[in-house]
């Protein structure tokens, strides 16, 4: 898709595709600042009914998460429908999705992982706080820009989206190795959910390996939820056994066995740290 203008934006390039459509960066000629804009784009095939009801829910997911207004959440500036294409216009951070250093030849240090983490953590518990759950929380959707040392997670209510539009063909949504067991099980989801999925990722992002593996879908899922994940400082011993303590109360099967926020989740890595 070649666009100049959606709404009152210019588009200037594309620089990302995502799971239903693509990423553009784009001025915004009332106020002469750059904007990422994230488009909606359905696969081929779907009805006009299907179109609208993910539309307007595209929009109504992405005007609750532009009520969040955090240091370390993609601010969203606006949402509408231009050209039959629904959008959300959002801050254009710079920087590295964590995927990028979620590799064993690319980790971070341990100590700006920690940070980094931590800050994730603070800013879910405000999210959850006002009742939105991200759902897919996930190294690719956490930005960090090393030189203003800017943190900003990605993508808040979209998850949601993905997953009621997918639902239908039977498909299993979001991330599957970032999910906890009662997100695979399709059960109503909520803080803990997030909290499970940035252990996933803290511990991805220490070892450069993830906790659960499986060779196909089904493996992975019942790895998920029945076995227990190998100790963080038994795969990279210069890890300090605490780690492994915060790891296990993150990645806990029962919810309720978790920490009971993300501030606490924060506070532990920092106290422990």
């Amino acid at each position: 898709m070649s666009l100049k203008k959606l709404g009152r934006f210019e588009i200037i390039r594309e620089i990302g595709k995502g799971a239903m459509g693509q990423v553009f960066l784009a001025n915004d000629p009332k106020i002469e600042r750059n904007v990422a804009i994230k488009t909606i784009v359905l696969p081929p095939g779907t009805s006009e009914e299907e179109a609208r009801e993910t539309s307007q829910r595209f929009l109504r997911e992405a005007q609750a998460a532009g009520k969040l207004l955090h240091p370390n959440i993609v601010t969203i500036f606006d949402v509408g429908e231009a050209d039959g294409l629904a959008y959300i216009a959002m801050e254009y951070v710079r920087g590295h999705h964590l995927s990028e250093f979620a590799s064993p030849e690319r980790l971070l240090p341990v100590a700006t992982v920690l940070d980094l983490v931590s800050r994730a953590a603070d800013a879910l518990d405000y999210a959850h706080r006002r009742n939105i759950v991200h759902r897919d929380i996930k190294p690719a959707n956490i930005m960090y820009d090393s030189f203003s040392n800017n943190l900003k997670l990605t993508d808040f209510g979209i998850a949601k989206l993905i997953d009621a539009n997918r639902t239908r063909t039977g498909i299993v949504l979001g991330t599957p190795a970032f999910m906890s067991p009662e997100q695979l099980e399709g059960k109503n989801v909520n803080g803990h959910t997030d909290l499970f999925a940035l252990g996933v990722s803290l511990y991805q992002l220490l070892t450069g390996r993830l906790p659960f593996r499986g060779a196909s879908m089904t493996s992975l899922m019942f790895v998920i939820a029945n076995e227990p994940h190998a100790a963080v400082s038994s795969v990279r011993p210069d890890l300090p056994q605490w780690l492994d303590d915060v790891l296990d109360r993150a990645l806990a099967k029962d919810p309720n066995n978790r920490f009971p926020s993300g501030a606490d989740m924060a506070a532990a890595l920092r106290r422990a740290a």
